[in-house]
């Protein structure tokens, strides 16, 4: 295992700038602000922590990125923020996200839900749910895990056509595997950040996904044509979990962040490092980094105390994670929902670390 540890003075750099515009415009930050930010290049922080890389698979070592810091962020032309006019995030689901309509229905509003406190300041709306169909994209079976893939430059291409005029950006989201050419086994997800569209799946975030009993296998793919969609009427749909959620919550904040031009984080244990394997992307934490949470709250003007306190309250607010609610009206039986909160609580106790360090 390989730690990653840069100097005081180059997390300083990374996080301030030496421009004295920016040293400004970070001095004048509130001053419990400022000494959480700090913790950054604090070495023995317990809060912010160094990149530890576990194999040379890891993202970092397999792909070479420069580093972006605060100021490169800042100054990059080509980023795009909200405005009061595009200010809306928007979720597409593609195909069914749970096993039943409610299940469907109540995770979809967890991710909302989180997005809304994570990108505290914009408003989050939920597209009408579409089927596979709808898109007209290429698909085909997984020729190693022998699972339904479709191809994500398609997706890209249909949720660019169907962006609302106030969006900010437009996400789809599905728990069918992706592939992004022919080449590739496949991919997490895809975002195209000049249009401010993505898509990610969360098909391989199961606990079978990997397994020999894995459900979704298909034995044999049998269409007329590339436009015979009937294959997706009955996909294998894995167990919503919390674990399941929290790495769904994990998947679509990182994603967001890119269409807001934050590239992959090389300074800190952060959201924002790059994944190639599941058991990297689980050790990834769900919070920003300073040197990341800057260039968010520069995005959308955030009062970081307050976002925080968004997302402890839907850490804590359990009032639909009650297993075995049967709805009103509904003929899909007992439907049991997991307690969402589980998977949470080791970064439920780190956002109230960093709100007493906030609060001061």
């Amino acid at each position: 295992m390989q730690t990653i540890r840069h100097s005081e003075q180059t997390l300083r750099t990374a996080l301030i700038s030496k421009t004295p515009a920016l040293v400004l415009q970070y001095e004048n930050l509130d001053a419990g602000e400022r000494r959480l930010m700090n913790e950054a290049f604090q070495p023995n922080s317990s809060l912010f922590e160094p990149i530890t890389l576990h194999s040379q698979s890891d993202w970092i070592t397999s792909h070479p990125e420069a580093p972006q810091d605060f100021e490169q962020f800042f100054s990059d032309a080509k980023r795009k923020t909200p405005s009061p006019e595009k200010c809306h995030i928007y979720i597409q689901s593609i195909g069914s996200l749970g096993n039943t309509r409610i299940i469907s229905e109540e995770y979809i509003k967890w991710l909302k839900g989180y997005c809304e406190a994570f990108f505290y300041g914009l408003t989050v709306k939920l597209l009408e749910p579409i089927p596979v169909s709808a898109t007209r994209c290429s698909f085909r079976v997984n020729d190693n895990t022998k699972n339904l893939q479709i191809h994500a430059g398609d997706i890209l291409n249909f949720l660019k056509r169907k962006k609302p005029e106030n969006a900010f950006c437009v996400v789809g989201i599905t728990m069918i595997d992706l592939y992004p050419r022919d080449s590739w086994n496949f991919v997490f997800g895809q975002a195209s950040l000049t249009d401010g569209v993505g898509i990610f799946s969360f098909a391989r975030y199961g606990s079978d996904f990997y397994s020999s009993h894995y459900e979704g296998k298909v034995k044999k793919l049998e269409k007329s044509s590339s436009s015979e969609y009937s294959v997706f009427d009955n996909y294998y749909i894995p167990e919503i979990t919390s674990i399941f959620l929290l790495r769904s919550c994990k998947t679509l904040t990182h994603e967001i962040g890119h269409i807001f031009g934050m590239r992959h984080c090389q300074w800190l244990s952060c959201l924002m490092q790059g994944s190639n394997h599941l058991e990297e992307a689980d050790r990834r934490p769900p919070n920003l980094c300073p040197i990341c949470l800057r260039k968010l709250q520069c995005a959308i003007g955030f009062n970081i105390v307050e976002r925080y306190k968004a997302l402890l309250r839907w850490i804590d607010d359990e009032s639909s994670d009650i297993p075995g609610i049967t709805p009103k009206h509904s003929r899909e039986g007992n439907v049991h929902l997991p307690k969402r909160a589980e998977a949470f609580k080791e970064w439920k106790e780190w956002i109230i670390k960093c709100l007493a360090v906030l609060q001061k």
